[in-house]
């Protein structure tokens, strides 16, 4: 971290939503993005004009990636990790002529340790997926409305990383802690840098850089996140996608009756494309060095028209 950063301390005790309160908050954002009802949601956002300008943001042609390397191996917060298997391998005997290696994966997308993307028909909120799509489109043989093949152009636009563990002064936010509205714009101010409309917005909260340091953990039911109320932060800025190095929600839950309100109000509610368990401990010290925090984005999603979410890769191009 470097010396003339200013810390600002953790926000004192962010409030518990009760089922009534959390109800208004996710009206309001659906009233306040009707503009992303629509089945690809958010991402109308990134409209060609968007991604032209988004390219205006390489300056140094460097790539780096904000996904962490597929896990498997089981572990507290990865009790069904990703399974490799090797299909084909040339013999000791075969040294002559030609032979293939040759192997496969099998994935839980939406687990707690490999980096992914949600797709709209991820959330079922009150019998319906975004936009009122009935919960019956997603069936055992995949869904049939808002699958993640709504992005498979990719998703192509200008990212911003905001670092909150710098803006406090400590190398992560410890488990339970959350994220506000006031955190992002202060981080804003600190970065030198705005969220504006259609941006690919990444919050790092230090869950990689923590595990990595400390070990796993079940994160399913301790981890730093975002405090349902700053989600009113994207609806004013109207980004286009949310990322973060955990599960964008905290762990225990911040809202009564509901275990993730930030995929609720996020996927359901504004139509935004979630990504979880990124890392950022590439990209961090990547925009610290050169002293900016946008860069432009490239997201490429697999090819599964009928999937509720993919591994993903993203790259930022600085």
């Amino acid at each position: 971290m470097s010396a003339d950063v200013v810390t600002h301390a953790a926000p004192a005790g962010p409030p518990q939503l009760t089922e009534d309160e959390f109800g208004a908050l996710y009206r309001r954002l659906v009233s306040r993005t009707a503009w992303a009802a629509g089945g690809r949601g958010a991402l109308d956002a990134l409209t060609p004009a968007r991604v032209l300008a988004a390219a205006r943001e390489v300056r140094t042609g460097r790539t780096v990636t904000l996904a962490a390397p597929v896990e498997t191996l089981p572990g507290p917060d990865n009790a069904e990790p990703a399974r490799h298997r090797m299909r084909g391998q040339p013999q000791e005997n075969a040294a002559r002529g030609l032979h293939f290696a040759m192997d496969s994966f099998a994935m839980n997308v939406h687990g707690d340790a490999d980096s992914h993307i949600d797709a709209l028909c991820h959330v079922i909120y009150d019998g319906t997926l975004h936009g009122g799509v009935a919960a019956s489109s997603v069936s055992a043989g995949g869904a049939t409305a808002l699958s993640i093949e709504a992005a498979h152009d990719g998703i192509v636009g200008r990212g911003v990383l905001l670092d909150i563990p710098r803006l406090r002064g400590v190398p992560w936010l410890e488990p339970g802690d959350c994220v506000t509205a006031d955190d992002l714009t202060t981080a804003e101010s600190a970065q030198r840098v705005r969220v504006g409309e259609g941006d690919l917005l990444f919050v790092r909260v230090g869950h990689r850089r923590r595990r990595a340091e400390l070990g796993a953990w079940h994160a399913a039911r301790a981890r730093a996140g975002l405090h349902p109320s700053a989600l009113e932060f994207l609806a004013d800025r109207r980004v286009a996608v949310l990322g973060g190095d955990g599960n964008n929600d905290t762990a225990p839950s911040f809202t009564e009756g509901v275990d993730f309100p930030v995929h609720v109000l996020a996927i359901h509610a504004m139509g935004l494309h979630l990504l979880d368990y990124l890392q950022f401990e590439d990209l961090a010290p990547a925009c610290e060095a050169e002293g900016r925090w946008s860069f432009l984005c490239v997201i490429a999603p697999l090819r599964l028209p009928n999937a509720t979410g993919s591994p993903v890769n993203p790259i930022a191009v600085l």
